[in-house]
């Protein structure tokens, strides 16, 4: 039985405001088995940040608060734990790389300095050992001429080489559990390419877990064993990377697929969209939060918050076109819809 790294039951983290709680993410369930990748995908806004802030416990800075629920490591309650507590964690055990890595990189120090003091902090190396390491970092996620690079600074290196050296920080005392939220958004397409063949390659050499969070359904394509689905706070499907690309059950899954531009249409056409756009968290429509966009909405669909059903082997929704009175005839249509 593969062992599970990572296991997230019902979270629910809350932002304080004048009506009472603002839900960012609400119960949310996730798993990830070691040594595995896991995609959270959605839209911007849909609570992929927060879930992963939420996560490394960096949501306390953030003004937000965990409301309930349990987030276990290897069997420990990181929502339980304090923050000097977590300080022992983040960045050793569990890593993350950031958005924009020009805003996670200190422009007064060089990169060489900033790969060091985590292996000085974390793993108590003497300043000439954690240099040393710094550079074979810098050899090792792919940057040329490492002992020059790493006395220069930030604002020094393009674009892809600073997400580079964000890897190296967050790899740089070999985690079991790496978080990429968005690592390739601000690349271009062939350095977007090579970042993420360089994190497989790692992921193979360290064994480590990657839970990626993305809004672009290729490079989950690419990088996921197992795909979640986030909408509005909540996840509305997940699945085996084949199960969802093949059979997508939920129609914002469908509807994320769909909007992927094809090679096969012509020229001039107008591509797919999904209508309308993601709720305010703090005005969130009655029963299932999508159904103001789906085109199969019902009156159950806004009268009632659909529960999980069993769409497929390892395959789950939140959909009410699956209840068991609608559950065959919908299966049937599900290829018919791709």
């Amino acid at each position: 039985m593969t062992e599970k790294i990572l296991e997230i039951n019902q979270l629910t983290t809350g932002f304080k405001a004048e009506k009472g709680w603002i839900r960012a993410t609400d119960k949310v369930t996730l798993s990830l088995e070691k040594g595995k990748t896991v995609c959270l995908v959605g839209e911007s806004g849909s609570g992929k940040s927060v879930t992963s802030h939420s996560i490394m416990r960096l949501i306390d800075y953030a003004g937000g608060t965990l409301l309930e629920g349990s987030i276990l490591f290897h069997g420990e309650n990181l929502a339980e734990k304090s923050q000097e507590e977590m300080r022992h964690i983040r960045g050793n055990r569990i890593a993350m790389i950031f958005q924009d890595p020009m805003s996670s990189l200190n422009p007064v120090f060089t990169v060489g300095e900033q790969i060091a003091e985590s292996l000085r902090l974390h793993q108590k190396k003497s300043e000439k050992q954690a240099w040393k390491e710094a550079v074979d970092l810098l050899r090792m996620v792919g940057i040329p001429a490492p002992e020059v690079r790493a006395k220069q600074y930030p604002h020094e290196m393009s674009g892809g080489m600073c997400q580079r050296v964000v890897i190296a920080i967050a790899l740089a005392c070999r985690p079991e559990l790496l978080i990429a939220d968005e690592p390739t958004t601000a690349l271009d397409v062939t350095v977007q390419a090579q970042i993420l063949d360089l994190l497989r390659k790692l992921q193979k050499e360290i064994g480590m877990s990657i839970l990626l969070i993305t809004h672009d359904m290729g490079v989950a394509a690419e990088m996921a064993d197992r795909i979640a689905v986030m909408y509005a706070g909540v996840i509305v499907e997940e699945g085996s990377v084949e199960e969802i690309f093949e059979n997508p059950g939920h129609p914002y899954t469908l509807g994320l697929l769909k909007s992927i531009p094809g090679l096969e249409g012509e020229r001039g056409n107008e591509l797919y969209t999904i209508q309308g756009s993601i709720p305010s968290l703090g005005q969130l429509p009655s029963g299932c939060r999508f159904h103001p966009r789906c085109p199969h909405a019902m009156d159950i669909c806004r009268e009632k918050e659909p529960p999980s059903f069993q769409i497929g082997k390892d395959q789950r929704a939140l959909c009410w076109l699956f209840d068991d009175q609608k559950q065959g005839s919908e299966l049937e249509k599900r290829s018919e819809r791709v």
